[in-house]
């Protein structure tokens, strides 16, 4: 005969653990998930569904920027276009200001030319109309990622291809026009492929595009004469249309920014006006100042195609490869020694670097560096480790006064301690080291954010045979006091994301993601992944209550749990490690759903009901009996979020046979 009733509390706490054995973790952890995905440890305890996310703004960034029609009077099914930075593909399709249809390209119907940024188009049907000289194209959308983002002045910024757009929420809006001042043609009857020009505040570069007002076409800088006194001559493609007249007004559109794998932000102010500084691994370093966008002129090759930069005690640093550069204090132009800038080497390959506590750590992909001081005269390099180094760019993040990144054995915390300059670096992901492993093997790039108000990092995974729904993420939040390691894991599945970033605005946690749709998203906004379910599962280890080598018959859960609106989630029960032969219960589902209430003058008598309360404890009815028990908690759903806390099991134990 079974024992009286007695009961088992658990609470849900300790997160995603798969390294112990099942008996084990049930033993030992039996408030921690062997499945936690879309689920995440909270600080205010239990475990909780994930936001959502959704479009930040509704229009997709532009794939090929602003191309312009290359001349007026063209018809039939050939177009040439120009102020175009990457080549268009078949099949693509586009609209033409002033010109009824949609166009598409036909197969074969692309010949490109990356000197002159112009291109000529066969399309698959005639145009309806001769479309005007510098007529916008406006394409449709691509799978090409957009691989930057970040938010300044009150506003996304986005990288797709060649161009960079700004964002409040509603379309977007390219920066990417360089400027030079008031740049006039200094002199009338020009003709051929030269071009004097005066007025000029800085230096164009080769590749920018421009139109001279009053003649057709855009025209593309081939190469820059010397520059003295703001005038100059610029060789260009193609030759002038016609000639234009002493004075005319030019207008530069767009300067070069193509190729690196993704394009990364520092915000800096140095002269009362804070600043974003670009740069992609390929390119000129930029800034932008809100309103004007500038290359950084005259740079030295240690720093022309720098891929990662920070600003750090009035310098801008650039990484580049295994080199360290460094600008003059309070200056974004001067790379002289004489001015105090420099250049430091280091033996690996630098994949971050980032200011933390009064110092610079710079990370390669087998050591990790800290640079000490404020100037040239007393800047110091130190080593703080020659054996341990972030393997791959955009996972550092200091989350909790630590600093986590992504090591070759797992995410390592890296932690001041009291002594001075002295670091601990425990690997804090053993109990999840297999999920780990997975997560590098099958992405091929990274991004991560902190979401501080929930002491979380969340680093994403992207492969470009990734679905949306298969796009992996592990999330690890920090419970410890800074300088702990006491860490609790899970999985993400459904944020697909090759670029992230977040930040606090006005109070605000604003997290930023983007893909190849085309779209940037914001993360933590909604109940679903933008329009679609959000799936979510926690299963509890095999518990085995009190004595494993004792049946128990299980009668009742008092389930606890801090719902946000209505929900409901399937409870399935599974018994001795769900082995061959053993009967199962059925799944049954477990719902907090709320009536809605009727207001007095709208209602009609006799039909009004009264509104219910979210429930946080719900009693759930048990069959069945086992050594060992787990249970698995399943929604796929776009319900408001909502944490399960604890459970309490009612049992009764029979005696040994």
């Amino acid at each position: 005969m079974p024992d009286r009733w007695q009961s088992f509390p658990v609470e849900f706490r300790g997160g995603l653990v798969t390294n112990l054995s099942p008996l084990q973790q049930g033993t030992q952890s039996p408030g921690s998930a062997t499945i936690l995905r879309n689920f995440e440890p909270s600080i205010e305890g239990g475990y909780r569904r994930i936001e959502g996310y959704d479009k930040y703004s509704d229009t997709y960034v532009q794939p090929y920027g602003e191309p312009l029609v290359q001349g007026s009077s063209q018809t039939g099914t050939s177009l040439d276009i120009a102020n175009i930075y990457t080549e268009p593909q078949d099949g693509d399709t586009f609209t033409i200001a002033g010109v009824s249809g949609t166009y598409t390209i036909a197969t074969g119907g692309v010949s490109y030319n990356s000197s002159t940024k112009t291109a000529t188009l066969t399309l698959t049907t005639s145009l309806d109309s001769s479309p005007a000289d510098q007529a916008l194209l406006t394409f449709g959308n691509t799978d090409d990622l957009v691989r930057g983002i970040n938010y300044y002045s009150s506003r996304a910024v986005a990288v797709r291809n060649q161009s960079i757009f700004t964002s409040t929420g509603s379309g977007w809006t390219r920066i990417n026009a360089p400027a030079y001042g008031s740049v006039k043609v200094n002199g009338g009857a020009q003709t051929g492929t030269s071009l004097i020009v005066d007025g000029l505040t800085g230096t164009p570069q080769t590749g920018d595009t421009f139109t001279v007002a009053g003649i057709e076409k855009v025209y593309t800088v081939s190469s820059v004469g010397t520059i003295t006194s703001g005038g100059g001559t610029l060789t260009i493609s193609p030759a002038l249309a016609s000639s234009p007249a002493d004075n005319a007004d030019i207008t530069f559109l767009s300067s070069e920014w193509l190729g690196g794998t993704k394009t990364r932000f520092a915000h800096y102010n140095f002269s009362g006006t804070e600043k974003l500084v670009l740069v992609n691994g390929s390119n000129t370093p930029a800034t932008f100042d809100g309103t004007d966008y500038l290359p950084i002129q005259d740079i030295p090759a240690d720093i022309d195609g720098a891929e990662h930069v920070v600003e750090f005690k009035s310098h801008l640093f650039f990484a580049k490869g295994t080199t360290l550069s460094f600008s003059a204090p309070f200056s974004d132009t001067d790379f002289s020694a004489a001015s105090g800038a420099g250049v430091i080497e280091f033996d690996n390959e630098i994949t971050d670097i980032l200011a933390f506590r009064e110092q610079l750590i710079i990370f390669t992909k087998r050591t990790i560096f800290l640079l000490a001081g404020s100037t040239i005269a007393d800047f110091q390099v130190q080593p703080i480790t020659k054996d341990i180094g972030a393997i791959q760019a955009d996972t550092v993040q200091e989350v909790g006064g630590d600093l986590m990144f992504l090591a070759a054995d797992g995410f390592r915390l890296l932690s001041g301690t009291e002594r001075n300059n002295d670091f601990g670096l425990g690997v804090v992901s053993k109990v999840i080291q297999s999920e780990v492993l997975n997560f590098i093997e099958k992405s091929t790039s990274f991004a991560s954010v902190v979401i501080r108000g929930k002491s979380q990092y969340r680093i994403l995974g992207y492969n470009q045979n990734f679905t949306d729904s298969a796009a992996l993420g592990i999330m690890g939040v920090q419970f410890a006091p800074q300088g702990g390691a006491q860490m609790a894991w899970a999985e993400t599945r459904g944020i697909n994301a090759y670029v992230a970033y977040s930040e606090y605005v006005q109070d605000e946690e604003l997290i930023l993601f983007a893909n190849d749709d085309g779209y940037v998203y914001r993360m933590e906004s909604g109940n679903s992944f933008d329009g679609s379910d959000i799936p979510s599962t926690f299963t509890t280890p095999y518990l085995s209550i009190t004595d494993p080598t004792t049946r128990k018959n299980l009668y009742k859960m008092k389930l606890f749990f801090d719902p946000e609106g209505s929900f409901s989630t399937t409870l399935t029960t599974r018994f001795d490690f769900d082995q061959l032969n053993v009967v199962q219960p059925n799944a049954v589902d477990i719902s907090n759903v709320t009536a809605t209430g009727a207001y007095y003058g709208a209602a009609l008598y006799g039909g009004g009901t009264y509104a219910e309360n979210l429930k946080y404890i719900v009693d759930q009815q048990l069959v069945g009996s086992g050594f060992v028990v787990s249970f698995n908690f399943e929604s796929i759903s776009q319900d408001p979020s909502f944490a399960l806390d604890a459970m309490i099991l009612e049992y009764g134990q029979y005696g040994r046979r």
